[in-house]
């Protein structure tokens, strides 16, 4: 297969690797980490970018998006004459832990844990994920949240979005296959000057090679047709679906 892949470069190291593996032709392009948090912007930065590649006349068998929900940038995005494939995931942990099963366990009820990577270390204003306001962006209020997605809804995103206990250790999720002792020392030393207690745990780099290397099983990834749009689901299973693009709106 022939395959255009759009990634945010926290995953860098990690889908470096694969590419280095897969046996189909990937083309690369990485966007700077961060970008979730104005996702209108990051939406409309990817869009683009799957459009150039159609006006261009440049002919992939779909169009890899290495991203999770990230703060509502992927609503909306449509797929135009080549589809979309995007992992069914909210943000970089689920993806980094290599799956959702896992996501569960290491993050179990407390999905606001604040976490990091050798990305995050190496791509990051910050040393780990820190932004409040990330998963549905910044001006948004819990009455809103409400009337959008219901009570239930609201209150997984509310306490995704807002830590009830920021002095929780800070997960570093260290993926075997891009793993330094030097990195990990690294982190621990930034993380105590934040006055931040250090946990490592293993990651799993399946995901990103599942996706790369077109094991789309529908379980963990969405593919989305042409003339489809994602729309959010907004649990910890599905978190994503494709819909008609003239039935999907984002606010």
């Amino acid at each position: 297969m022939q395959l255009k892949l759009i990634a945010c470069n926290v995953f860098q190291r990690e889908a470096c690797h694969c590419l280095a593996q897969t046996p189909h032709r990937v083309d690369p392009e990485f966007l700077e980490l961060g970008l979730h948090v104005h996702p209108a912007s990051l939406r409309t930065k990817v869009q683009g970018m799957i459009d150039a590649e159609d006006a261009a006349g440049i002919r992939h068998d779909a169009v890899l998006l290495l991203y999770g929900m990230c703060g509502n940038a992927a609503v909306g995005l449509v797929a135009r004459r080549t589809p979309l494939v995007i992992p069914r995931a909210h943000d970089c942990a689920t993806v980094l832990l290599g799956g959702s099963g896992r996501y569960r366990a290491i993050f179990g009820d407390h999905p606001s844990r604040p976490f990091s990577s050798v990305g995050y270390l190496e791509r990051g204003t910050e040393t780990y994920r820190t932004e409040a306001g990330s998963l549905m962006g910044a001006d948004n209020t819990y009455e809103s949240f409400v009337e959008k997605y219901g009570e239930d809804n609201t209150k997984y995103l509310w306490e995704t979005l807002y830590p009830t206990n920021p002095d929780e250790p800070v997960l570093f999720i260290d993926v075997p296959e891009t793993s330094h002792a030097e990195t990990i020392e690294r982190a621990k030393t930034k993380l105590a000057l934040d006055g931040r207690a250090f946990c490592v745990v293993p990651g799993n780099i399946g995901m990103i090679r599942r996706l790369i290397d077109g094991e789309w099983d529908a379980r963990e990834f969405l593919v989305v047709p042409p003339g489809h749009a994602v729309k959010g689901v907004y649990d910890l299973d599905q978190v994503m679906c494709a819909a008609t693009a003239e039935a999907t709106t984002v606010t």
